[in-house]
Protein backbone atom coordinates (compact mmCIF):
# COMPACT_ATOMS: atom_id res chain seq x y z
CA UNK A 1 0.00 0.00 0.00
CA UNK A 2 1.57 3.33 -1.03
CA UNK A 3 2.06 6.05 1.57
CA UNK A 4 0.91 9.58 0.90
CA UNK A 5 3.33 12.44 1.35
CA UNK A 6 2.61 14.57 4.40
CA UNK A 7 3.11 18.31 4.38
CA UNK A 8 4.62 19.97 7.43
CA UNK A 9 5.91 23.43 8.32
CA UNK A 10 9.64 23.68 9.09
CA UNK A 11 12.02 26.55 9.84
CA UNK A 12 15.29 27.09 8.02
CA UNK A 13 18.12 26.74 10.56
CA UNK A 14 20.16 29.29 8.59
CA UNK A 15 17.78 32.24 8.14
CA UNK A 16 14.63 31.34 10.12
CA UNK A 17 12.37 31.35 7.04
CA UNK A 18 9.35 29.09 7.47
CA UNK A 19 8.57 26.75 4.61
CA UNK A 20 6.53 23.68 3.88
CA UNK A 21 8.30 20.36 3.45
CA UNK A 22 6.73 17.23 2.06
CA UNK A 23 7.77 14.18 4.05
CA UNK A 24 7.24 10.53 3.30
CA UNK A 25 6.02 8.72 6.44
CA UNK A 26 7.33 5.37 5.19
CA UNK A 27 8.64 3.28 8.10
CA UNK A 28 12.36 3.56 8.75
CA UNK A 29 15.00 6.27 8.58
CA UNK A 30 15.26 8.94 5.91
CA UNK A 31 18.05 11.46 5.55
CA UNK A 32 17.91 14.13 2.86
CA UNK A 33 18.39 17.82 2.02
CA UNK A 34 16.01 20.52 0.89
CA UNK A 35 17.05 23.96 -0.30
CA UNK A 36 15.62 27.00 1.47
CA UNK A 37 13.83 29.23 -1.08
CA UNK A 38 14.81 32.33 0.91
CA UNK A 39 18.57 31.94 1.50
CA UNK A 40 19.28 29.09 -0.99
CA UNK A 41 21.20 27.09 1.61
CA UNK A 42 20.67 23.38 2.22
CA UNK A 43 18.53 22.22 5.13
CA UNK A 44 19.37 18.77 6.46
CA UNK A 45 16.24 16.76 7.27
CA UNK A 46 16.38 13.53 9.25
CA UNK A 47 13.12 11.61 9.52
CA UNK A 48 12.47 8.62 11.77
CA UNK A 49 9.23 6.64 11.76
CA UNK A 50 8.53 4.48 14.81
CA UNK A 51 6.16 1.69 13.70
CA UNK A 52 5.37 0.61 17.26
CA UNK A 53 4.28 4.06 18.44
CA UNK A 54 3.07 5.13 14.97
CA UNK A 55 4.94 8.43 15.35
CA UNK A 56 7.18 10.44 13.05
CA UNK A 57 10.13 12.45 14.36
CA UNK A 58 11.57 15.10 12.05
CA UNK A 59 14.82 16.88 12.91
CA UNK A 60 16.11 19.77 10.80
CA UNK A 61 19.57 21.27 11.03
CA UNK A 62 22.57 22.44 9.05
CA UNK A 63 25.26 20.05 7.95
CA UNK A 64 28.02 22.12 9.58
CA UNK A 65 30.29 19.82 11.52
CA UNK A 66 28.37 16.63 10.84
CA UNK A 67 30.21 13.43 10.18
CA UNK A 68 28.74 11.31 7.38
Amino acid sequence: MPHLLKRTLIECPHCGHQLHAEIDPTPGEQDYYQECPSCNRDIHLNLHFDPHKQTVQLVTDTDDGQVT
